[in-house]
C-alpha cells in the first residue's frame, strides 16, 4: 500500500545497481540529489551542476549521462548504475596506469572508461580522447587516463 503523495512529490520506479528501486521525491529533483542524498550513493560527485565536467556521469539503460542534468522522472523504469556498482577490472587498469590523482573526476571517468569498454567499437570510429571529452580532469594531463583506457579496452576490461 502506497502512501499518499505531498503536494509537488513524484513516485519513480527504477533499476539501481541491479536492484529495484522506488523513491518518493520532489517532482523537480535531479538525478544526482536523488542518489546522493535520498539513497545514500555518495560515490557520484557534483562538480559543476551544468554538464560541463562529467564528475557525476552514471550509465543511464548502458548510455553515459550527466546525471546534474537528469530529472529524476526521466530515471522512471531506466536502469541506472552508479560507480557503486563498478566491479570491474577496467578501474584497476585506470587506476595503474595513473590516471587518478585527487578523485574528484575519478568516478565519472571510472563509469565512462567502463561504457567505452563494454563498447569498444566505438573506437573504431572515435579516439579516446574524443570519447573522455566530456570528463574534465584538472589534476592530469589526461596521458594516464587515455592509457589506462586503451589498457582496460585492448583486455576487455581484465587490467
Amino acid at each position: 500500500m502506497t502512501m499518499p503523495l505531498e503536494p509537488g512529490q513524484i513516485e519513480v520506479a527504477f533499476t539501481l545497481n541491479g536492484r529495484e528501486v522506488v523513491v518518493v521525491v520532489d517532482a523537480a529533483a535531479r538525478l544526482l540529489d536523488t542518489l546522493r542524498y535520498q539513497l545514500g550513493l555518495t560515490g557520484t560527485k557534483e562538480g559543476c551542476g551544468e554538464g560541463e565536467c562529467g564528475a557525476c556521469t552514471v550509465c543511464m539503460n548502458g548510455n553515459p549521462v550527466n546525471s546534474c542534468l537528469v530529472p529524476i522522472f526521466q530515471a522512471r523504469g531506466c536502469k541506472v548504475e552508479t560507480v557503486e556498482s563498478v566491479e570491474n577490472e577496467a578501474v584497476f587498469a585506470l587506476l595503474g596506469s595513473g590516471g587518478t590523482q585527487c578523485g574528484a573526476c575519478t568516478p565519472g571517468v571510472v563509469m565512462t572508461v567502463l561504457w567505452i569498454v563494454k563498447n569498444r567499437d566505438v573506437l573504431e570510429t572515435h579516439s579516446v580522447r574524443e570519447l573522455m571529452a566530456g570528463n574534465l580532469c584538472r589534476c592530469t594531463d589526461y596521458d594516464g587516463i587515455i592509457n589506462g583506457v586503451d589498457r582496460a579496452a585492448a583486455t576487455g576490461g581484465a587490467g
